[in-house]
C-alpha cells in the first residue's frame, strides 16, 4: 500500500508544511477514532481537481469497524462522494441524515475539513457502524462530546497542535483512562479506569469535582512529580503535553489536549495510563544489564590474573619450548579478556569487533620478535557482532595473526618491514574475513588436514565446529606470503 508521502508527491500539490500538519494529525487520530467509535479515512485532493485519494485509515479499538477492507490508495472522482466535495469546497462539517449501507451494515458518514493556515488541505471521513446501536452510557456520551469538540477543532484549524513529547513511547490511550476537565481544571467526568488509577495513588473518594492539579499535588510527593510548570500545564489542561509522576509504588503517564472548538478553551481531555508494571520491568532490565556488565568486568579481571600468572611462570622456565607454549597461552587468554572488557562497557551483549581486531593487532605485534617492523592493517569493517561469535572469532584472529607474524617474518632483516592485512566484509548474511601477509608463505607440501600445529588446530576447531564456518589456507596471490580465509554465517 502506498505511503502518505508517496501519494502526496504523486497526486497532490500539498507542500512540506501541509504534509507535516497531516502527519501530526495522523499521529493522534487513534484518539479521535476511539472517542468517536468510528473509522477515519484521510482524503487528499487531487492536484488536477478530479477527485480525492485515500491517504490514511484508522479503525477504532472501542467499537466495531465500519470498513472491513482497506481503502488506502483508493481514488474517488468528483461527484461520486458528494459529501467529500462539499466538505472540501465549503470548509465545514458535512453530515447525511440517512446512513449508507455497506455489506448489510448501516454506516453513518460525516466528513470533516482539515484546515491549516486558513485553507482546507484535506478532509477526514468519519464512518460509524450503527449496527446494534443502543442508548449510550455516560462514558460513551463523554467520549462522543469530546470527539465532537476535537473534530470542530480540526475544521477550524486548532488541532493538531505541535507539542512537547516525553522521551518515553508509552503514551496513554483512550481506554487506559479518560478524564474530561472544565476550563478551571476541574474533573467533569472520569472513566472507571481513570478512577482506578488515581485510587492506586491513594485517592479515597471520587475524581469528579476535584481540581486535578491540586489533587495530584496532594497524592504525589514532590520528588516523584514533574516540575510545577509541567504539572500545572498538563493536569490543568492548558497545554498539549505529556508528563509522568507517581508514588513509591505507582507510576502514571498523563497526556492533556486542551479543547477549544470555537477558539476559546472550554476545558481539556486528559488521558492517564498506569505504567507501574512497565517501570518495574525497566528497572529490572537496567539491573540485569548492570549485573551482566559487572560479570564481564570480573571475568576480564580473572582472565588478566590468569595471564599474569602464566607470564610469571614462563619467566621462571628455562626450556625455550615450554616458555614459548606458556607465552602462547598468555596471548590466547588475553584475546578473550579483550572481548570481555569490551562487553563490560556495552549495554547489550554485542561488541564493535573492529575495535577488538585493532587491539588484538597491537597486542600481537608488541610481543613479537619482529616488533614494530611488521604492521597489521585492517580494511573493511566487521561491524557489531554478538558475544557468542565475537569470543571465538577473537581467538581465531589472534592465532592467525600470531602465526603470520612469527612464522612469516621469522628471519626479517633489521631494515626490512612486513605487512599483514585483515580484510572484512559482510555479504548476504555472512562475514568474509581474509588475513594475508607478505612473508615467507606456507612451507612446501603444507596440508591443513595433516598439520600438527596447535594454533591451526584451534583455529580449525573454532571456525568449523564453534562458528559453523569455512576455513581455507593457501599461498597469497600474487605472492609471496600466506592467505587465510574465513567465511562465517551471521545468523
Amino acid at each position: 500500500m502506498p505511503s502518505l508521502l508517496e501519494l502526496v508527491n504523486a497526486h497532490t500539490d500539498l507542500d512540506s508544511d501541509d504534509v507535516a500538519w497531516l502527519q501530526l494529525l495522523m499521529a493522534d487520530w487513534q484518539i479521535i477514532a476511539d472517542l468517536s467509535f468510528a473509522d477515519l479515512v484521510l482524503w487528499l485532493p487531487d492536484k488536477e481537481g478530479k477527485g480525492f485519494w485515500a491517504a490514511g485509515q484508522m479503525r477504532p479499538t472501542t467499537g466495531p469497524t465500519a470498513l472491513v477492507d482497506d481503502v488506502l490508495g483508493t481514488f474517488v472522482p468528483v461527484g461520486r462522494r458528494r459529501m467529500l466535495d462539499q466538505a472540501y469546497e465549503l470548509g465545514r462539517l458535512v453530515r447525511e441524515g440517512d446512513p449508507e449501507w455497506r455489506d448489510d451494515v448501516p454506516v453513518r458518514v460525516e466528513v470533516i475539513p482539515v484546515r491549516r493556515a486558513g485553507r482546507v488541505i484535506a478532509v477526514v471521513a468519519r464512518n460509524t457502524n450503527l449496527l446494534g446501536v443502543r442508548t449510550p452510557s455516560r462514558l460513551e456520551l463523554s467520549y462522543l462530546q469530546t470527539a465532537a469538540d476535537l473534530t470542530q477543532m480540526i475544521a477550524s484549524g486548532h488541532f493538531p497542535q505541535p507539542r512537547q513529547r516525553s522521551d518515553h513511547a508509552d503514551s496513554p490511550r483512550v481506554g487506559d483512562g479518560f478524564l474530561r476537565l472544565d476550563a478551571a481544571g476541574r474533573v467533569v467526568y472520569a472513566s472507571p479506569n481513570a478512577q482506578s488509577a488515581y485510587r492506586r495513588l491513594g485517592l479515597t473518594g471520587d475524581l469528579s469535582g476535584q481540581v486535578l492539579a491540586d489533587l495530584t499535588r496532594d497524592l504525589v510527593p514532590v520528588r516523584r512529580r514533574p516540575d510545577e510548570e509541567t504539572l500545572s500545564a498538563v493536569l490543568g489542561g492548558r497545554a498539549d503535553r505529556e508528563g509522568e509522576f507517581g508514588s513509591d509504588e505507582v507510576w502514571m503517564i498523563v497526556r492533556s489536549i486542551p479543547l477549544r472548538p470555537h477558539g476559546d478553551r472550554i476545558g481539556a481531555l486528559v488521558l492517564v495510563r498506569d505504567v507501574t508494571e512497565l517501570r518495574r520491568r525497566d528497572r529490572e532490565l537496567v539491573t540485569k544489564d548492570a549485573t551482566i556488565r559487572e560479570i564481564h568486568h570480573r571475568v576480564k579481571n580473572n582472565l588478566q590474573t590468569v595471564a599474569a600468572l602464566l607470564r610469571l611462570q614462563a619467566r621462571r622456565i628455562g626450556e625455550p619450548a615450554a616458555r614459548s607454549a606458556l607465552e602462547e597461552a598468555v596471548r590466547r587468554v588475553g584475546s578473550i579478556a579483550i572481548v570481555h572488557e569490551t562487553l563490560s562497557h556495552a549495554v547489550e551483549e554485542s561488541v564493535d569487533f573492529d575495535e577488538i581486531v585493532d587491539r588484538l593487532s597491537r597486542m600481537v605485534t608488541e610481543v613479537s620478535v619482529a616488533g614494530e617492523r611488521v604492521r597489521v592493517l585492517r580494511e573493511g569493517s566487521f561491524g557489531v557482532l554478538p558475544s557468542e561469535i565475537a569470543t571465538p572469532l577473537a581467538m581465531v584472529v589472534t592465532e592467525v595473526l600470531q602465526n603470520a607474524v612469527e612464522h612469516g617474518y621469522s628471519d626479517l632483516a633489521d631494515d626490512a618491514k612486513g605487512r599483514v592485512v585483515v580484510t572484512a566484509r559482510r555479504l548476504v548474511g555472512r562475514l568474509h574475513v581474509i588475513i594475508a601477509d607478505d612473508g615467507h608463505g606456507l612451507p612446501a607440501g603444507f596440508d591443513l588436514d595433516g598439520s600438527t600445529n596447535l594454533g591451526l588446530s584451534i583455529v580449525r576447531t573454532l571456525v568449523e565446529s564453534e562458528l559453523g564456518g569455512i576455513l581455507e589456507i593457501g599461498d597469497a596471490v600474487p605472492g609471496p606470503g600466506a592467505r587465510v580465509q574465513v567465511d562465517l554465517p551471521l545468523d
